[in-house]
């Protein structure tokens, strides 16, 4: 996992990953492919555009894993547009660039209830996206579909706090989840050897994954 290509860097989920993948001894590069400029950090080249898709296209350099946490909700989308280009497309097209540049394994966030056949357009799109990304036939791909999100954010999702307190007393896999034991146990899949093709951890085993890593 030398070579990492990480977006959505800027997120939740994507600034713990940051943060880990620097201090992970089997990372020695990584590549943050972001909307708005990142503080210069170890280990990180920084490419930002706006537009996310056009810094993809200029990558170069070998890749071994790709990294994904792209994510955004309709509120802050603003349209159902926008939430696709933000949530599918862009997703997409770091798929893309990870396979032009020889990367064996993706992880993704996607949520819980993903489902390309939903009525919801929200979980609609995040089942689309699993499935365009599964049609590529990665040698490996790790799938994390977390419940809501526990952790500081800039500006605090007004949902995420309305349900917050009944999501933490939801069972399994409905239970909400902090953003770094996402990050951790995507981590901890990507250094991990696995046999299987494609893997889909909900918040549940997310969880479990992260109590294990730090027991260790």
């Amino acid at each position: 996992m030398s070579q990492v290509l990480l977006t959505g860097a800027t997120g939740l989920i994507g600034g713990h990953l940051l943060r880990m993948l620097i201090g992970e001894p089997q990372v020695s590069h990584i590549v943050a492919a972001t909307r708005r400029p990142l503080p210069a950090m170890n280990k990180v080249t920084n490419l930002y555009d706006p537009q996310l898709s056009d810094v993809l296209t200029q990558l170069t350099e070998p890749l071994d894993t790709v990294f994904c946490c792209l994510g955004t909700t309709m509120k802050e989308a603003g349209s159902k547009e926008a939430f696709v280009l933000a949530d599918y497309t862009l997703v997409v097209d770091t798929a893309i660039t990870g396979l032009r540049l020889g990367a064996k394994h993706m992880l993704v966030v996607s949520a819980i209830g993903a489902n390309s056949k939903s009525p919801f357009f929200y979980n609609r799109v995040k089942g689309e996206m699993e499935e365009a990304l599964i049609a590529q036939e990665w040698p490996r791909l790790t799938i994390a579909r977390p419940s809501m999100l526990l952790g500081h954010r800039e500006s605090q999702r007004f949902n995420e706090s309305l349900f917050a307190p009944l999501f933490k007393l939801m069972p399994g896999k409905w239970k909400s989840i902090e953003a770094r034991d996402v990050a951790k146990a995507m981590l901890h899949e990507a250094i991990s050897p696995s046999h299987e093709a494609v893997s889909i951890l909900d918040s549940r085993e997310l969880r479990e994954i992260a109590q294990r890593t730090t027991a260790d």
